[in-house]
């Protein structure tokens, strides 16, 4: 052997590197690729909001034999913006659980309690954005309107305006380039659209009395109520939503990525909803969990921080038969793996001044460990442990997945956080997991559909390890 050579066997054997998903593949997982990357296309046009996702999470549960008064594949939902599904292991639960948890809100527009203005005989609604934006992103592009109303007398009644061809859409009216330089040119980034600003135009046509004021707001009262049986005090006990109109679409001559709005964090709640459908007797219960606030600090009772982990382990403990005394629930959760199934930012070329080429994530390099979050000397971070990071690199290893090590940003630039440090909270091992993206809490986010593929295979993977991994 020669000299070159030994080096180059000596650095295949001790040196890391990450490899691209499609030089690991064969012809039948490429195939698979496009094909859990068309369903994923379909349940993000279906899921805009979390209530849509958690009713679209329930339908995909159901046909596959998942039912709320099953005792080996049962699932829950909670305030219709929570859902939670397991798949009974052969052992009993008090053994250890498998939890997987992703959240699926996303940032948004939310209406305001008194949305509903004219101004120079043009209707529009009030906004208050939903997470972190850029509100610059939301202007002069089509949007829809989803969400529910819940009437005076009790009523629920599901709008979704935009997303039909046949649909009117909405907009946010930006400010032409002629007129923009002082207002917006000389101000930064951040200022140049203030939150205020972010009006719906939602209608045009007066009423035809010319002695009526508001006549335009009127004619869009009318319209609500003619249609859902809506007056304007209803809009105060309403969730309506806007989002961006129009479906998931396929990225790059290739077709290589996905360009939906939602992949934060819908393509990890989808890809752990895939594995856990795949799923069939495993060695231990299986659980996933879809959370909702996440994007506001998991806050409220659908959100991370809430006592819902408690109540769901209480729940599967009494589906096997087992008193849920309150040191049998500690002593479960402790013994819980799981993985915080949310995105990370993978390398932009073109800003690479923000990232850390040796650490960050790369589009491409399948699926994400993330040992630890948090900002600026690891404040509001989860940190697994190493004996945890190992077990979980044995899992992924022996299951042939390609995955890369990451975590998100140079130091001093910014970081994030998931709902890790909050169900790392009851005691369990955890850490973050899931695919890179680009452009995230845009309208048009984009992943590639190796990385998620990629992120389903781990995720079956973390569900179907056994003993031997141990």
């Amino acid at each position: 052997m020669t000299e070159k050579n030994k080096l180059k066997e000596l650095k295949e054997k001790l040196a890391y590197k990450s490899h691209h998903v499609w030089d690991k593949l064969d012809e039948d997982e490429k195939k698979a690729i496009e094909t859990l990357s068309e369903d994923y296309k379909s349940f993000l046009n279906a899921a805009k909001t979390e209530r849509e996702c958690a009713a679209e999470t329930v339908k995909l549960l159901e046909k596959r034999g998942f039912s709320p008064t099953s005792s080996t594949r049962w699932y829950h939902v909670f305030r219709d913006k929570v859902v939670v599904a397991v798949v009974a292991g052969r052992k009993p639960v008090t053994e250890g659980v498998r939890l997987i948890a992703s959240h699926i809100d996303c940032p948004r527009l939310d209406l305001k309690l008194h949305p509903l203005f004219e101004e120079f005989e043009m209707a529009y609604l009030k906004t208050h954005y939903y997470g972190g934006i850029k509100k610059y992103h939301w202007v002069a592009m089509p949007l829809a309107l989803h969400g529910v109303v819940i009437k005076a007398d009790g009523e629920k009644i599901q709008i979704k305006i935009g997303e039909d061809p046949k649909d009117p859409v909405f907009t946010i009216c930006d400010l032409l380039p002629h007129l923009a330089r002082k207002v917006q040119g000389d101000k930064k980034l951040s200022e140049a659209i203030p939150g205020e600003k972010l009006n719906i135009l939602f209608g045009g046509i007066p009423l035809p009395d010319s002695e009526e004021k508001e006549r335009v707001k009127l004619g869009i009262l009318k319209l609500l109520n003619e249609r859902y049986g809506l007056v304007e005090e209803d809009f105060i006990s309403a969730e309506l939503e806007i989002v961006p109109a129009g479906e998931a679409r396929d990225v790059g001559l290739d077709r290589a990525f996905i360009g939906a709005y939602g992949h934060d964090d819908r393509s990890s709640a989808f890809a752990s909803l895939a594995a856990i459908l795949n799923l069939e007797a495993p060695l231990y219960t299986s659980v996933a969990l879809f959370l909702d606030k996440e994007e506001i600090g998991s806050d409220g009772n659908t959100g991370a921080k809430s006592r819902l982990l408690e109540k769901i382990y209480y729940e599967l403990l009494k589906l096997q038969g087992i008193s849920p005394a309150a040191d049998i629930v500690l002593d479960t959760l402790f013994k819980t793996r799981a993985i915080s199934a949310d995105v990370t930012a993978g390398i932009d070329p073109f800003y690479i001044e923000v990232h850390e080429k040796l650490n960050d994530a790369k589009i491409g390099h399948g699926v994400v460990v993330t040992k630890y979050t948090g900002h600026g000397g690891k404040y509001a971070a989860s940190d697994a442990h190493a004996e945890y990071v190992g077990w979980l690199r044995r899992v992924l290893n022996r299951a042939r997945v390609v995955w890369q090590a990451a975590s998100f940003g140079k130091v001093d630039e910014g970081g994030g956080g998931t709902v890790a440090k909050y169900l790392a909270y009851h005691g369990l091992d955890i850490i973050d997991c899931g695919p890179p993206l680009l452009s995230m809490h845009s309208p048009f986010e984009i992943i590639h559909k190796g990385d998620l593929y990629m992120t389903f295979r781990a995720y079956k993977a973390f569900y179907e390890a056994g003993e031997n991994e141990d």
